[in-house]
C-alpha cells in the first residue's frame, strides 16, 4: 500500500480500513464476498464502501456474471485524482467567496 492511500485511510473508520486492505490484497469483490471475507455485516461493508468511494480509494464496477450486482476494486494510485485528497475536499476555509467578501468589492 502506498503512502497516499495511508493518508486517505487515516480518518476513516476501522471497517473501511479492513475492507480496503482486503480489496488491496485480494482484488475485486462484490458486497457479499467482502462481508464473508471480512466477517463484517453487509450493512457495515456498504457503509465502508461508501466512505472509500467518497475519498477515491475504491471504484464500483459491474459484475461480469450478473449485471445486477456491483463489484468493488481499489483505485490504482496513478488514477486517483487530487480532488480526493481529504485535506482539500473537507477544508471549510477553502477559497469560497462569502457574501460579506462579495459586498466589500
Amino acid at each position: 500500500m502506498d503512502d497516499s492511500a495511508r493518508d486517505l485511510l487515516s480518518p476513516l473508520p476501522p471497517s473501511a480500513k479492513l475492507v480496503y486492505y482486503v480489496l488491496d490484497e485480494e482484488g475485486r469483490f462484490d458486497q457479499t464476498g467482502l462481508a464473508e471475507e471480512t466477517r463484517l455485516s453487509t450493512r457495515t461493508v456498504r457503509f465502508a464502501i461508501e466512505k472509500l468511494t467518497e475519498v477515491g480509494l475504491v471504484e464500483e464496477g459491474l459484475c461480469p456474471r450478473d449485471a445486477r450486482r456491483s463489484v468493488y476494486a481499489p483505485v490504482p494510485e496513478s488514477e486517483r485524482s487530487a480532488e480526493s485528497d481529504p485535506e482539500v475536499a473537507s477544508d471549510p476555509d477553502a477559497e469560497a467567496p462569502t457574501a460579506a467578501a462579495v459586498a466589500e468589492d
